[in-house]
């Protein structure tokens, strides 16, 4: 059977647009890929993603704002003006399945049509493929995170769909993890393509977070990420991070995706909570190294109401959401009195 490459340029009905290129089987018409690589697959984050508006009622940016990082990975962040959290999801294609990792943070698909877009990006993908179709399946790296699995439910009832159930008795047997919790790991296989399904409780109790070796993103939802980490169980917490701290010396990990992103572009200064237009938001990625940093301080808060505040997170142990740090870390740039507002390039 003979083997050509084929390069197709898909545009996207949200405007972006990115090149496929992948190896096409002519007797049967399907594309499939190898992604057993050495090295982690290319892929861009050169764009700005949508940072609402000071008056939501007046904003006109996509409801959700679709991204290519490549041909097989797709990153979705919700609009700012429908949810102040602004959450992010994952879609990521293997060669018999499709994962989506996590839902946002509002349920009516009249103003948070996530079921549609996944429909479209999987009906787009699977044209390019030869395919008819492709099972998907629904994970949440918390059922908890309120800002994470509400549109969960729009997936309900979907055709050739398998959703991971909420219940945290249910969900560890789905993964084959419940005789292993939390220090076992699980995987799903997509089809060439093999997620390591981790366990990671501490912010909630049935938190997950799941590494992707073909892209070398380690997905974390509300674990770690560029923000307020709300620690829940400080024991838990800093035994998770300690595993991720093993699993990422044996892995490599070329970013942390989280799940939100709350931090500006100064070093240790966040938005304030439900702010709704943040047009000097730091980028989304975090550095491997990142790991290390949290579980310092996860160390160092262990047992106490206090806050780290630190360039790319805030970790914030046995205090409320609201709370503020009353001082600022002598090793950080101090703050301009009245930093310019100048969005990112």
């Amino acid at each position: 059977m003979s083997i050509k490459l084929r390069a197709v340029r898909l545009k996207l009905w949200f405007g972006t647009s990115v090149v496929l290129t992948a190896a096409v089987l002519s007797g049967r018409g399907e594309v499939t890929r190898d992604y057993a690589l050495d090295h982690p697959a290319p892929g861009s984050i050169r764009f700005t993603w949508i940072y609402g508006s000071i008056a939501s009622a007046t904003n006109r940016d996509p409801r959700i704002q679709v991204q290519g990082y490549n041909e097989d990975t797709y990153l979705m962040r919700e609009n700012l003006a429908i949810h102040w959290e602004g959450p992010f999801t994952y879609l990521l294609f293997g060669n018999d399945r499709a994962l989506l990792i996590d839902t946002g943070a509002t349920p009516e698909s009249k103003y948070y049509p996530l079921r549609d877009t996944v429909d479209s990006l999987i009906k787009r993908w699977c044209k390019v493929r030869g395919k008819t179709d492709v099972p998907l399946t629904v994970v949440l790296t918390s059922a908890e995170d309120i800002a994470q699995n509400q549109a969960y439910a729009q997936f309900a009832g979907r055709p050739n769909t398998t959703l991971a159930p909420l219940a945290l008795a249910e969900a560890k047997k789905f993964f084959g993890l419940s005789d292993t919790w939390p220090t076992g790991t699980a995987t799903l296989d997509l089809g060439g393509r093999v997620v390591t399904v981790l366990p990671t409780p501490g912010t909630h109790k049935d938190g997950l977070s799941f590494y992707d070796p073909y892209t070398a993103f380690l997905f974390s939802g509300d674990f770690i990420f560029p923000g307020r980490i709300l620690i829940a169980n400080d024991k838990d917490y800093l035994a998770s991070v300690n595993r991720l701290q093993g699993f990422v010396a044996q892995q490599p990990v070329k970013w942390i995706m989280g799940g939100h992103l709350e931090m500006t572009n100064l070093p240790g200064v966040d938005y304030p909570r439900r702010t709704t237009f943040k047009p000097t938001e730091r980028l989304l990625q975090l550095e491997p190294a990142t790991i290390d940093e949290v579980a310092k301080y996860a160390a160092s808060t262990m047992g106490q109401s206090e806050i780290a505040v630190r360039s790319d997170f805030i970790l914030m142990n046995r205090v409320g959401p609201g709370a503020r740090a009353l001082t600022r870390p002598p090793d950080l740039p101090p703050v301009p009195a009245t930093p310019a507002i100048r969005p990112r390039p």
